[in-house]
């Protein structure tokens, strides 16, 4: 059996039944990791673990508690590649399924862009969240439990 981590201080608020549902559903234990209180709602199946303030202290409990083959939701690209590194798996809100094969690619364009901001140039950030990740989410999301997860009926 898997478990599910989810990086919960940026986690968009729209996501939380998606997850919530599908934690009851698959009977999925969750850790909800952030640096405040954040719930995504009431389940005997979700531990809230809020953790010291600091840059990288949910992240360093995530991959403490890492197992190979868990499953870690998280926008945070470093937090990404340091799941990937331990064989587990990461999806970001907008429902990208970070690999060996694409995360090095999403770590050099954002260390690209970290570059361009420390210069002084301003640049947008990421666009508003939608709609169509709030889909591409829920759809990768679905996938990978039907991949990984024992459905239940």
């Amino acid at each position: 059996m898997i478990d599910l981590y989810i990086d919960a201080d940026a986690l968009p608020n729209i996501l939380k039944p998606i997850l919530l549902r599908a934690i009851d559903k698959q009977k999925i234990k969750t850790f909800v990791v952030s640096n405040k209180k954040v719930s995504i709602g009431s389940s005997d199946y979700i531990e809230y673990i809020v953790v010291k303030a600091g840059a990288d202290e949910a992240d360093n409990h995530i991959v403490e508690l890492l197992k190979e083959n868990d499953l870690v939701i998280t926008a945070d690209i470093p937090l990404a590649d340091r799941v990937i590194n331990k064989n587990a798996h990461a999806i970001d809100h907008r429902g990208e399924l970070y690999t060996t094969d694409n995360i090095k690619n999403y770590l050099a364009m954002r260390d690209l862009m970290q570059s361009i901001r420390d210069s002084g140039e301003v640049t947008k950030g990421p666009k508003p969240f939608g709609q169509k990740d709030l889909q591409n989410f829920a759809n990768q999301f679905n996938k990978f439990l039907q991949m990984n997860y024992r459905i239940s009926s």
